[in-house]
């Protein structure tokens, strides 16, 4: 076997352990209202956001081939296994430590930090394509605002509606709604965030001549959807706690406009081909409805701890892919 087919190999694994990663690195930004809420008990939620992310990630590639196209041009990469393959492991690695310390990181800053900070260390600032990274950076610094205002819109539109209702009726009612927003908001997040992983497959793929366009292989897809619904059947207590409960105390009417607001903004995304950040998203239109619903209700200590990681997850994501460079490149 050749190096650059066990590299490729390698490459394949690691996607699918990042995508696994993924899943129980994120299943909290699903389920994490409905779990605070009571509306699904957490073994039911998992299930649930487990076989949602599997069927959203089967569904859309667009996204994917934005990753295999718009951060670097993958036939132009000089040791294309390698910058991918360390890009990747700096993604573990930061998920994984985030996840260890129940913060709620953001995946896509890392791996696209990473692949950025990887390719850097390859060829200098000439391997990227700014045109289209500086695309994605601002979709990743815009979508948690947008999501932002939408949750604080959709909030104020049911607090105008249903403020002659009874308030333990009403949460009730809408905490039936919310098991069928969290199931939306599952699908809507499999949409986006497994398309990374079938992105960088399909860069490697495409770097070393196995494959010649950015579309999709239908293997590639399969292979990421399983990984992602399995990750998720895994969990992520940790970051359920901090997402589901110390950002606000969610009734149920506040989770069902924080999870149609977050959703609205992922699958928008998905829809213009644009990866996002599903954590900040999530987490910003909670800040929403918090914000709607009580300004001083929101725990916005544990706000700002989440937005200083958000800060500084690309700069050391990018830096640790560098290093994992190096490392791969005195090997190989």
């Amino acid at each position: 076997m050749d190096t650059l087919l066990i590299l490729t190999v390698l490459v394949v694994i690691c996607a699918l352990a990042f995508d696994f990663i993924n899943g129980f690195h994120d299943t909290a930004n699903a389920i994490a209202t409905a779990v605070s809420t009571k509306a699904l008990k957490p073994r039911h939620a998992i299930i649930m956001a487990a076989i949602m992310n599997f069927l959203g990630a089967m569904t859309f590639t667009g996204v994917a081939k934005t990753i295999t196209k718009d951060i670097v041009d993958p036939f132009a990469l000089p040791n294309g296994s390698l910058v991918i393959l360390a890009a990747l492991l700096a993604a573990i690695a930061w998920n994984l430590i985030t996840w260890y310390y129940g913060i709620p990181s953001s995946s896509s800053h890392a791996i696209i930090g990473s692949i950025a900070g990887a390719a850097i260390a390859a060829a200098g600032f000439s391997s990227l394509n700014f045109k289209g990274f500086i695309k994605i950076l601002e979709a990743l610094i815009i979508s948690p605002i947008i999501a932002f205002v939408i949750g604080y819109i959709v909030y104020s539109i049911f607090k105008v509606v249903f403020k002659n209702f009874n308030l333990t009726k009403t949460n009730k009612n809408f905490r039936i709604f919310q098991i069928f927003t969290a199931a939306l908001q599952a699908f809507t997040h499999g949409t986006n965030d497994a398309q990374k992983a079938m992105g960088i497959i399909t860069m490697a793929l495409m770097a070393n001549n196995y494959h010649t366009s950015d579309e999709i292989p239908f293997w590639v897809q399969l292979a990421c959807a399983t990984a992602m619904g399995l990750g998720t059947s895994v969990g992520g207590w940790k970051i359920i706690k901090t997402v589901g409960g110390q950002i606000m105390k969610i009734r149920p009417v506040n989770g069902v406009a924080a999870d149609l607001s977050s959703s609205l903004v992922i699958f928008g995304a998905t829809f213009i081909h644009l990866p996002v950040s599903t954590t900040h998203v999530i987490s910003s239109s909670i800040l929403g409805v918090g914000a709607s619903h009580r300004v001083k209700g929101v725990k916005w200590g544990t706000a700002k701890r989440m937005l200083i990681t958000w800060v500084i997850t690309l700069p050391i994501s990018a830096s640790l892919a560098a290093l994992f460079y190096y490392l791969l490149h005195l090997i190989f």
